[in-house]
């Protein structure tokens, strides 16, 4: 979690750089729409393989050996590669109908150089593909940092592209998004040959593994293809509501990736291996308590974090991005679309976890159809509210969906696995709601009417220091189970940081 904070932070050193030099204006949307093209045909390519991955590796490597699992591995590698390269050559051909998809309010120059930009960015997909399927192997070996570690440099050098391009050119953003992928595969190959991890170059389509990972992932890219839809509909609806649109909901979108990048995928990323390899084991009592445990931990810190995001929306805004051409207006967008994504973020937060559950016991349908569900709710509903209240009505929809179709995902697995501690988390859940409400009403009078002359960085941090303080006395007090495991880790690493007598 410590690597992931350090490489959200370096992603959000990035986007304050994009938004200073180059604000909410058509030339960041360009390159923003650019960077949604290609990581859809990334999505579309990988997302789905990797994710079964991780389980067809476990389930073969039990069956028939790791030497296997690492044939399998190898396999896999290079049909991606040679899928890649279909999808990069398809994507070339027919950047131009992709840009008007994703932005179909751009005027002629901004789509021009949205079409430049995601024509250089598509060979990145070669290099993102890979090191995809290489974190998952590192996963399966207990090796998360370095996996985490990746979107360090990948953000340090979209940022020194972001300054050089104010200097050269804007083709150089683009250009630094290449380079960023590439220096990205190549920071995990260090730890690859440690676990005497060997490349073949093995191409075999009619392998019996690969064809059971294509009906296992057909329903996972189905679901994928789908959320892909909804993104595109999100984008292309800002594109036509105002110029910046696009830039000021993904801003406010990332803020929301932030928060669930530090606290339920880097508890999910550990969880995925662990209950894959309880399912093939069988092992169905602890495979529903980690589900359990971390569906209640991610309660424990999603529900505060979104509250005091709601509260603190306009100052985080103005503190991280308004600055240079990022104007009023721009943090006035951006602040409603981030107080309306938080309203959804423990939805996504469990959908994240559950599908992963699904996931595990190859259940890959399950997550589709409700992956259709909600982006059909989700277009719905963001055509309605849009229409009244701009492109916060699509952070709305985006919110109620999350929250719906979560709570369809719970039931699911209860009919598949049974009980699996929904009583727990319940009780946990109505306790954390009522400790961040109250630390949620103090964290306001203190923003608006106490600490008023304070100048904002030290304001937001003494804000958050005190609304924390007050949460964790009142989840104590409340005896929140979840509280005490972390109280009983912070009171053990004291003791063992306490310096022994004798110097013993």
């Amino acid at each position: 979690m410590v690597i992931t904070i350090l490489s959200k932070v370096s992603g959000f050193l990035r986007d304050i750089t994009l938004s200073y030099f180059y604000g909410a204006t058509s030339t960041s949307d360009a390159y923003i729409i650019s960077i949604t093209i290609t990581s859809v045909l990334f999505s579309l390519i990988i997302s789905g393989i990797s994710t079964a991955y991780i389980p067809m590796f476990k389930q073969i490597e039990h069956s028939e050996g790791k030497q296997s699992a690492t044939y399998f591995t190898n396999n896999l590698i290079n049909i991606v590669l040679i899928v890649t390269t279909a999808v990069i050559l398809i994507g070339l051909l027919f950047s131009n109908v992709l840009v008007k998809l994703f932005a179909l309010g751009f005027d002629e120059e901004t789509l021009r150089i949205a079409v430049l930009f995601t024509r250089i960015g598509l060979v990145g997909i070669y290099f993102t593909s890979v090191t995809q399927l290489f974190s998952g192997y590192l996963q399966l070996y207990g090796k998360f940092t370095v996996p985490a570690m990746v979107g360090l440099p990948f953000n340090f050098i979209i940022i020194l592209s972001i300054i050089v391009s104010t200097q050269t050119n804007i083709v150089a953003l683009a250009i630094g998004s290449v380079t960023a992928a590439f220096i990205q595969l190549l920071f995990l190959i260090p730890s690859l040959k440690k676990t005497n991890y060997s490349y073949v170059p093995i191409v075999q389509f009619t392998d019996k593994n690969i064809k059971k990972m294509v009906v296992i992932v057909f329903p996972i890219m189905i679901g994928i293809s789908i959320d892909q839809i909804n993104l595109m509909v999100d984008k292309t609806l800002a594109s036509t509501l105002v110029e910046g649109g696009v830039s000021a909901l993904t801003y406010a979108s990332r803020l929301n990736d932030f928060v669930q990048g530090i606290f339920v995928l880097s508890f999910v990323t550990v969880m995925f291996p662990l209950i894959s390899n309880l399912a093939v084991q069988k092992n169905k009592e602890d495979f529903k308590k980690s589900i359990s445990g971390v569906i209640s931990v991610v309660i424990l810190i999603v529900i505060p974090a979104s509250i005091g995001i709601m509260i603190l929306a306009e100052p985080i805004i103005r503190l991280l991005f308004g600055h240079g051409h990022f104007d009023e207006h721009a943090i006035d967008m951006t602040t409603h679309a981030l107080f309306f994504y938080s309203i959804g973020m423990i939805g996504y937060g469990i959908r994240e976890i559950l599908n992963r559950a699904f996931y595990s016991i190859q259940d890959t349908k399950t997550p589709m159809y409700n992956a259709s569900i909600a982006v059909i709710l989700n277009i719905i509903l963001s055509f309605i509210l849009s229409s009244y209240i701009g492109i916060s009505g699509i952070a709305l929809a985006t919110s109620i969906s999350a929250l719906f179709c979560s709570t369809l995902l719970v039931i699911k697995l209860r009919k598949k696995i049974g009980a699996f501690g929904l009583k727990g988390n319940f009780i946990t859940l109505l306790k954390v709601t009522f400790a961040s409400s109250v630390m949620g009403f103090i964290v306001y009078i203190l923003n608006k009417y106490v600490l008023t002359d304070w100048s904002s960085p030290i304001k937001m941090g003494v804000v958050i220091l005190i609304g924390g303080s007050i949460y964790f006395i009142l989840i104590t007090l409340l005896k929140v189970k979840e509280s005490k495991i972390l109280v009983n880790f912070l009171r053990d690493k004291i003791r063992q940081n306490k310096p022994k007598p004798n110097g013993g």
